[in-house]
């Protein structure tokens, strides 16, 4: 089963996202690319049964300008997929 998180768009500080094939409990984290360290914060879980959907993430204002993606684990902690780098300003 192939997980996939998609990046929708950044607006006023919140990211839109959709994932599939995503179960309960897996973790969707903003990753900076020029270091490649997860950030601690935001961190979102998915709590919805279906395996398909969309999330929002409201960005802190420690996040600073830079290029970004969202990296999504399962619920055992490893890998389950990657979004596109996008730019935050």
């Amino acid at each position: 089963m192939n997980s996939v998180i998609n990046f929708v768009e950044l607006e006023n500080c919140v990211i839109s996202a959709t994932y599939r094939n995503l179960m309960v409990k897996a973790k969707v984290t903003l990753v900076d690319k020029s270091s490649g360290e997860q950030l601690p914060d935001p961190v979102v879980t998915i709590t919805s049964p279906a395996p398909n959907g969309s999330l929002r993430i409201r960005l802190p204002d420690s996040v600073k300008p830079g290029i970004y993606c969202l990296k999504a684990l399962n619920g055992h902690g490893e890998y389950a997929a990657q979004s596109v780098d996008f730019q935050i300003d």
